[in-house]
Formats: C-alpha cells, sequence, structure tokens
C-alpha cells in the first residue's frame, strides 16, 4: 500500500483512453438504447449504425453532443480506472511478495477482486454517463445526479453492472461475448424507476420498466429479436483495440517517467 504510483498512472491513463475514444462509446450507447418498446422516446430507429450516429449526432446536436457524458465517464474513470489498477497490484503484491512466483490464477482472483471493487464504486458515474449520453439534453453532471436523485432516490445511481470487466477481453471474441451484456446493462442504467403501469393490452402488454437483468434480456429478445442483443456491435469492437492501446501506451510511458 505505500506504492501509490499504479493508482496515479491507472487513473490518469484511463482518463486519457476515455477522451481520445469518447465519441465510438456515445454512438455505441445510441444504438443500443433505440428500439425500446418500454419508453416512446427511444422506440424510433435514428441510427443505421456507427457512422450514421457519428454523423447524425455531430449534423443535428453539433460536436459537443458526441461528448455527452464526458465529465461523469472522466470522474469514472479517475475512480475506476485508479482503484482497479492500484488495487489489482497491490493485491498482488501483498499475497505474492515477489513477482517471479506469480501464477496465473492469483492474477485471475487479483483481477476479478479489483474489477468488483471498482465497479462497485463507480457505478453512479457509469450511470450518469449514460444517461447524458442517451438523452444529448446539454444538462451537466451536476444537474443530471440531481435530477435523478430527487425523482428515484439513491438507488438510482445504483445499478447491477455486470460488464465493467470486458475491456480486459480482445478483438473481435471480446466483442461478440460482451455486446448483448452491455446492451442490458446500457438499458438498465438508462431506464428511470419511475413508472409502474403496462404498455400494450392483452398478451401485447409488456412491463413499463425492465425488473431485472434477465427480463431485459427476455423483453428484448422477444419484442426486438435476438440481434437487438448486438445493437452497438461495431463501436464496441472497434473501441476496444484504441481504447487499450491508448491505455497501456500512457501507463507505460508513465512508469519510464518515475
Amino acid at each position: 500500500m505505500n506504492d501509490w504510483r499504479p493508482f496515479l498512472y491507472g487513473g490518469l491513463a484511463s482518463v486519457t483512453a476515455e477522451c481520445g475514444t469518447f465519441p465510438i462509446d456515445t454512438t455505441k450507447t445510441r444504438l443500443q438504447v433505440q428500439g425500446q418498446r418500454i419508453d416512446t422516446r427511444l422506440t424510433e430507429l435514428r441510427y443505421r449504425g456507427m457512422s450514421h450516429a457519428l454523423f447524425r449526432i455531430f449534423k443535428e446536436e453539433g460536436f459537443h453532443a458526441l461528448y455527452s457524458g464526458i465529465a461523469p465517464a472522466l470522474l469514472r474513470q479517475a475512480t475506476y480506472g485508479t482503484i482497479k489498477i492500484g488495487v489489482y497490484h497491490t493485491l498482488k503484491r501483498a499475497l505474492v511478495p515477489d513477482p517471479r512466483d506469480e501464477t496465473l490464477s492469483i492474477n485471475v482472483v487479483c483481477g476479478i477482486v479489483a474489477g468488483v471493487v471498482s465497479s462497485s464504486i463507480a457505478n453512479p458515474t457509469d450511470v450518469l454517463k449514460v444517461r447524458m449520453q442517451a438523452n444529448g439534453d446539454g444538462k451537466n453532471m451536476v444537474s443530471s445526479f440531481t435530477q435523478i436523485y430527487k425523482q428515484e432516490g439513491l438507488h438510482g445511481l445504483w445499478r447491477v453492472d455486470i460488464n465493467d470487466n470486458s475491456s480486459f477481453l480482445a478483438g473481435l471474441v471480446g466483442a461478440i461475448a460482451s455486446t448483448p451484456i452491455d446492451v442490458v446493462k446500457t438499458r438498465l442504467m438508462n431506464q428511470k424507476k419511475l413508472k409502474t403501469t403496462v404498455i400494450g393490452e392483452g398478451s401485447s402488454a409488456v412491463p413499463a420498466i425492465y425488473t431485472s437483468s434477465l427480463d431485459c434480456l427476455v423483453q428484448t429478445v422477444k419484442t426486438e429479436g435476438f440481434m437487438a442483443l448486438y445493437k452497438g456491435f461495431i463501436p464496441t469492437w472497434v473501441r476496444l483495440g484504441p481504447w487499450n492501446i491508448i491505455f497501456f501506451m500512457t501507463y507505460e510511458q508513465m512508469k519510464k517517467m518515475h
């Protein structure tokens, strides 16, 4: 715990990578939330893909809309990235003082613990990021936080976060495996816990909100088809490479500076 550098370097590298790839993440969020029956604002399929979303958002809402939600995203990375990398390295040294004695199982356990701890702490900032990206209404982070807290309470800022470790997966296989989970996560974070009615009548009625991760998964497939779980697949895949390259290049350069 005496070495503070992994915490600092991890946070700064995560912030740098987030800034460089955030517009891609915005297109991913917009693609993942569109087409839902639970919210009339999101029923229309406005975007045909990543490039179309990128250009349409830029044309209709301006360049700043591509960075809507960047404040909580940076706050998230400053906390999530800092804690994740710091806890990972600190826990490894606590369990195995000599790096030469490290094993794959030790690294996996440390990675899981670091991911769970950092995700739990940073979850409210991820909820804010998704809401601001999806809405694109120009509200700042403080206003968005206040609105969520007043309307939905403290629990509105904590949603099931089941995909924060997806960045550890690589390339195409990682995107295929993680995109359905990311779609569920994004939709859960974007919905408000206010509605108690149903949409439709009789056999076509569906809940106005998703009650759980499984319910979101089932309702998405039922109302939009299986491929709806892969909305945002391209930006998810495209972003993995640049994000990790920027992160590790920044992290390694900072290590060399000290």
